[in-house]
């Protein structure tokens, strides 16, 4: 795709920054995973940058807003590419900024640490437990995924059973960010401000320092339990999550036949079962085991964190990943987002299933929100049509549930984050030209991206008990 940007007279503004116009790299750094959304494989197609930048300092990434500004060329950040959204696709051309050279752990301290945005997850986790610590929550792909992508492009992951997920307050400390002013500032948000920049894919400021909480270190087990009923998985799952005595990391329910499409699962889980896939503290095993028992359930998989015959993380089999595992065996199938709270949650969950049940095995995790345990997920199903995935939320939600769009890539048509105006002030304010991964959050909404398909989806910040 050609644009006209004036990008040899950038390159030589910023020549001690390394960069690169090798359509091989500009390809390959211009995609994330957003392959397992039908919609999204046709609508991003083609979209590239046309040229990636690898800042290594602070002073550098300085100087690539200072040009980009200069030369009216918008700049679209990454980090490890893991987002299935499309997030990261420069859906203008322009700047690809990738962050993964500028990494490295800040600071670090009992309940906190501080890192570069291109600083892998996993290599936190290796400092925090150095001193006993541990990340509250972090995205299945932590051993690909940046601190700055997950902030920016995330929304929860393991540990979100306990912590709720990131917008939640307190589960975002601080952030660093380079605005796109004719001259760029450098500026820290501290407390509710640092969440200015959570979840808009790197429109509200280029992301440079993150500091999160952190939990003290447990030794995990993994754990894998079978249930011949469903429902009786998810009530376990619900009774677990919702009890304040037992300390857990996941909790994760998959409808057979799941258990099944997933290879590394299928000697473990007999034949029409559905699991429950969870992370339990040592400490609270025996109080998990009377539960499984009393539930009637069989534990088929107990290991030490990191060492199950599944030969991954148990984390890299829940939230996003289900899908990605799924789609080895039957890369026909897909899912949608729901939202499901509800006082009664697994009442709620059997309404959506006898609405939605022929599309597929349902696939939820649960969370911690303001109002109780809620769940996340939907079936997975395989896609027919756009019409045939509109009624799919036409149906979750007239079961009460709520949906975003999982199969675009702008802030507003996900619906995972509330804006308000004091959002489009910040938004205008450090980033006047709208450089910024233009398309994906605009002051005004009439430039967001429109793509051919907008499911009639609602936002998750708008909470209703059910």
């Amino acid at each position: 795709m050609a644009h006209n940007y004036p990008i040899p007279d950038f390159m030589r503004d910023i020549a001690n920054v390394e960069v690169s116009d090798n359509p091989v790299i500009i390809r390959s750094k211009s995609h994330d995973r957003y392959g397992v959304s039908p919609l999204l494989r046709q609508m991003l197609k083609g979209k590239t940058a046309d040229v990636v930048v690898t800042p290594r300092t602070l002073d550098e990434v300085c100087a690539v807003a200072k040009a980009a500004v200069h030369h009216r060329i918008p700049i679209t950040p990454r980090g490890g590419g893991t987002a299935n959204y499309g997030q990261s696709v420069p859906l203008q051309g322009g700047i690809l900024l990738d962050m993964t050279a500028y990494s490295g752990v800040v600071s670090l301290g009992p309940g906190r640490v501080r890192a570069r945005a291109g600083t892998l997850i996993e290599d936190m986790e290796i400092a925090t437990r150095k001193i006993g610590w541990e990340q509250r929550m972090h995205p299945s792909t932590k051993l690909e995924a940046t601190i700055g992508g997950f902030i920016a492009g995330g929304s929860g992951g393991p540990g979100s059973v306990t912590y709720g997920q990131l917008q939640e307050p307190g589960n975002i400390l601080a952030a660093q960010i380079v605005t796109m002013e004719d001259t760029p500032r450098v500026l820290e948000l501290e407390g509710r401000e640092a969440y200015r920049i959570y979840h808009t894919y790197g429109a509200t400021g280029i992301v440079t320092e993150i500091e999160m909480p952190t939990a003290p270190a447990w030794d995990w087990r993994e754990t894998i339990v079978a249930f011949p009923d469903y429902m009786d998985a998810l009530r376990f799952a619900v009774d677990t999550a919702k009890a304040p005595g037992i300390i857990k990391k996941v909790m994760s329910v998959q409808e057979w036949p799941t258990p099944h499409l997933i290879s590394a699962f299928a000697d473990l889980v007999p034949e029409g079962h559905s699991i429950v896939s969870s992370m339990i503290a040592t400490q609270c095993w025996p109080e998990f085991v009377v539960s499984v028992a009393a539930r009637g359930g069989v534990v088929v998989s107990n290991t030490k964190g990191g060492e199950g015959p599944y030969g991954q993380p148990l984390t890299h089999f829940v939230f996003g990943h289900t899908l990605l595992h799924v789609r080895k065996n039957d890369p026909r199938r897909t899912l949608i987002e729901g939202y499901f709270q509800a006082t009664d949650l697994p009442a709620l969950v059997e309404r959506v299933r006898a609405n939605v049940g022929s599309y597929g095995p349902m696939r939820l995790e649960l969370l911690r929100t303001p109002d109780g345990i809620a769940g996340a997920g939907s079936p997975l199903f395989i896609y027919e049509s756009p019409e045939q995935m509109a009624q799919l939320v036409r149906l979750m939600q007239e079961a009460g549930a709520r949906v975003s769009n999982s199969h675009t890539s702008n802030v507003r048509a996900v619906g995972k984050k509330g804006l308000d105006a004091s959002d489009d002030a910040f938004k205008r304010a450090i980033d006047p030209y709208a450089l910024l991964n233009p398309g994906r959050y605009e002051v005004d909404p009439a430039a967001d991206a429109k793509f051919e398909l907008e499911l009639p989806t609602n936002s998750w910040s708008e909470r209703v008990a059910n």
